[in-house]
């Protein structure tokens, strides 16, 4: 029997989940709900989905197995807790929240409800992604010693002006970081290893009528001693391709959205030949760079396969609420040493208090 998903939060994002749901071998997409209703009645023509008139409809109905979860950022605690009591799986968009009290909020209560819940970061599905990954795990680089996240993007002053939940502090949860580089400050962080320091500037630089930044820098020392970069902004005329860069005393690789670019190690390993040749071939797209629509949703159908496994075999997904986490709190941490010009050391104590969510960023 296919497992079934609702979809709460109805705009750009669902379009891919639905997709993503369609290309998953064991699921279907059941029904969807909006606080606008004409959002939800949309999406269920679209997909031949029932669009429900409340959520509490939505989460009774026993047909739906998992919701997945696409409202603004600072939306996503209430919906998430309440499928939880009501026994549906839970998949929350990136952010998993905007506040590590609002993440644990969720983590607590899905695990209460003995439900599976995911964060959605695609990225780390990707083959490049992956490959890096198994080399880190197998003690290719040798000792780390950079790690670095580039997100070099643009947006336009239209799509910040498009709704008005974006750029704001209380349902953005942040600008260029925690909305745009948030997959790439999560793919450094697994690749790497946890943060223990950070120091960082930020500013608003391009944009009118937002409270958070479009720019952001941040230098990091990570538990392994290694040292490392975040570079984020959506001020930077035409948007370019996000990096990831991995560094250590025996190998480097380079990742620009799903492609490898570069792959040197000290020590040659049969498999090596095969991912140069796949380098050689690479068919890169925007990834978002200047059009946040234009991206790929094969990345969503390979987690969604994964929530679907975790979910007939009882077992945690590959990123549950805590992986979800902790890009929230490096993000947090930096916007804590970017607002005091100190270090901020990790792991936070507490939500940090910024002042940055009531004044504004200035440039």
């Amino acid at each position: 029997m296919a497992i079934g998903f609702g979809i709460i939060g109805c705009g750009m994002i669902a379009g891919f989940h639905c997709r993503a749901i369609s290309d998953v071998r064991g699921a279907k997409l059941v029904g969807c709900f909006d606080m606008v209703p004409a959002a939800a009645g949309r999406l269920a023509e679209q997909t031949g989905a029932k669009a429900y008139g409340t959520l509490k409809k939505m989460l009774a109905d026993e047909a739906i197995d998992v919701v997945t979860i696409g409202t603004p950022s600072g939306a996503h605690m209430e919906p998430a807790v309440a499928a939880a009591r009501a026994g549906k799986h839970v998949i929350v968009e990136k952010p998993l929240e905007i506040t590590l009290r609002r993440c644990d909020r969720i983590i607590n209560e899905c695990q209460k409800a003995g439900v599976v819940l995911a964060t959605i970061f695609p990225s780390r599905f990707h083959g490049s992604s992956i490959e890096v990954k198994r080399a880190v795990d197998r003690g290719r680089f040798g000792r780390l010693t950079v790690g670095d996240a580039i997100v070099k993007w643009y947006r336009t002053q239209e799509y910040y002006d498009s709704g008005a939940w974006r750029g704001t502090w209380e349902l953005d949860g942040g600008g260029a970081l925690m909305n745009q580089a948030i997959h790439s400050v999560d793919l450094l962080s697994w690749l790497m290893g946890p943060v223990a320091e950070i120091r960082a500037q930020m500013a608003l630089q391009a944009h009118k009528r937002i409270a958070v930044e479009d720019t952001a820098m941040a230098t990091l020392r990570f538990a392994n001693g290694a040292l490392g970069i975040i570079e984020a902004s959506t001020a930077i005329y035409p948007g370019y391709l996000k990096r990831i860069e991995i560094h250590g005393s025996t190998g480097s690789a380079i990742m620009e959205e799903e492609d490898i670019i570069k792959w040197d190690f000290a020590k040659r390993q049969a498999r090596d030949a095969a991912i140069e040749k796949k380098m050689a071939e690479k068919t890169r797209g925007g990834g978002g760079a200047a059009d946040p629509a234009a991206i790929g949703h094969h990345g969503h159908a390979r987690q969604f396969q994964d929530v679907v496994k975790a979910i007939k075999k009882g077992a945690s997904p590959a990123i549950d609420g805590p992986e979800g986490r902790r890009s929230v709190e490096i993000i947090l941490g930096i916007y804590k040493a970017a607002e005091t010009g100190r270090a901020v050391k990790l792991p936070l104590a507490s939500d940090p208090i910024l002042k940055a969510r009531k004044q504004g960023v200035s440039g």
